[in-house]
């Protein structure tokens, strides 16, 4: 092997992508139990889609950590860091929190469920803060794009907890129990927070005045890239996930209502979504570090698309009477290029939020860049019951696969297909 093949293998087989691995497990965990897990538990409960659509603003942390990012970058905890003292914080409430989140009932205490799922939201979007800073502060420019591909594909991967193996028990024990073992997925998380090391030789904010905190790292942004430059890339960011976003909203619900069992959505999500998870991590990563972020947008961002139309040709042939071998293997069919398309374009788009950002305000940049992010998925998405309702599952798909264009046309100007980044 020459010495460009050596390099490469030890930057895939290096201790760097193993801690993104982690990071992957620790964020996606909670982040799927609130978007797969709770909707099935609550259709099941027998509420209706607008109310479950509207659980999505349980979700209003992920659009405002941004706001306290800005401490984080400054506060270290229990003597472990600035990034290991609150991962480890977050991650002991997020046990049990979600521990006990089964033990009420959505037809008698839908309040109480509703507290706690935004509670378990403000750690997790917290936990992301420090998880998202700690991943660009020990991953070299060139690792970027490898380091986040592994991360967001190991993110989606989290999802076969609560989205496969937590449905597949709901039919076996009572919910209480579900949730006391999705959450236990938490501790090995926690042990390898106490294992890890904090990142070293990166640059710490010196002033603890309200200005170098708070306002710095917004004004920084602006000034390296220009007012007109700032804004097209945040638009940019709000826009490249619309899509799809508001297409997997309702993908268990949505499953549900075309006559699937949640045993079915359970056993074919973690074969589905597995295998094309793993092939997606690892082309995407090895991709991004051979034709650059940019063209990696542009690829991954039209396969992303493409996936959005698998649910409305399972809308257009469902809902089925008879569940048979052909039925699943649509669903098979339409859950692997969905966690293929989406995986790979949530690689490129991470690993470009990560590029923007300032190494001097990693956690607070990255924070405001990815709560832009989840604007659609928090707000936007409280409304697709409604949407649904009145549209129909078929056209709701074709609204979002429409709403996923005006993203990738603005690739021309923040990411242009011949500029290797």
């Amino acid at each position: 092997m020459n010495k460009k093949q050596v390099s490469l293998l030890r930057t895939i087989f290096s201790t760097k992508m193993l801690i993104c691995i982690f990071t992957g497990l620790a964020s996606g965990l909670p982040f799927y139990l609130l978007i797969q897990l709770l909707p099935a538990w609550l259709t099941s409960e027998g509420l209706n889609i607008k109310a479950i659509g509207a659980f999505s603003l349980t979700q209003l942390p992920y659009i405002f950590k941004f706001v306290w990012a800005p401490f984080m970058d400054n506060i270290s905890l229990f003597g472990m860091g600035r990034r290991r003292g609150w991962m480890f914080l977050t991650q002991i409430i997020l046990l049990f929190f979600i521990a006990i989140l089964g033990c009420f009932s959505p037809t008698l205490n839908i309040w109480i469920i509703a507290t706690l799922c935004f509670i378990i939201a403000l750690f997790s979007a917290t936990q992301d803060i420090a998880l998202d800073a700690f991943r660009q502060e020990i991953l070299s420019d060139t690792e970027l794009g490898l380091g986040n591909s592994i991360h967001i594909n190991v993110y989606r991967l989290a999802s076969l907890v609560p989205g496969s193996l937590s449905l597949i028990l709901s039919h076996f024990l009572p919910w209480s129990s579900v949730f006391m073992v999705t959450a236990l997925f938490m501790l090995p998380v926690i042990i390898i927070t106490l294992l890890i090391k904090e990142p070293i030789n990166k640059p710490i904010p010196k002033s603890h005045n309200f200005e170098d905190i708070i306002i710095n790292p917004f004004l920084e942004f602006i000034k390296r890239k220009g007012v007109k430059s700032a804004m097209i890339i945040l638009a940019f960011i709000f826009l490249y996930k619309l899509g799809d976003s508001m297409a997997t909203s309702l993908a268990t619900t949505f499953y549900m209502k075309m006559g699937f069992s949640l045993p079915d959505i359970g056993l074919i999500a973690k074969n589905a979504q597995l295998w094309p998870g793993i092939l997606g991590g690892i082309m995407g990563g090895i991709l991004m570090i051979k034709i650059g972020i940019n063209r990696a947008l542009w690829y991954f961002g039209f396969v992303q698309v493409f996936s959005i139309l698998g649910f409305a040709w399972l809308s257009i042939e469902g809902p089925f009477n008879d569940i048979g071998v052909s039925e699943k293997i649509m669903l098979a069919i339409v859950i692997s290029v969905e966690s293929l398309g989406v995986g790979l374009g949530s690689a490129a788009f991470v690993a470009f939020i990560a590029k923007t950002t300032n190494p001097l305000y990693t956690a607070t940049q990255f924070a405001l860049f990815s709560s832009i992010a989840s604007i659609p998925r928090t707000l936007i998405n409280s409304t697709t019951g409604i949407m649904v309702e009145y549209l129909g599952w078929t056209n709701f798909f074709g609204l979002c696969t429409l709403l996923a264009i005006p993203g990738m046309v603005l690739l021309l100007k923040v990411a242009p297909w011949n500029k290797k980044s």
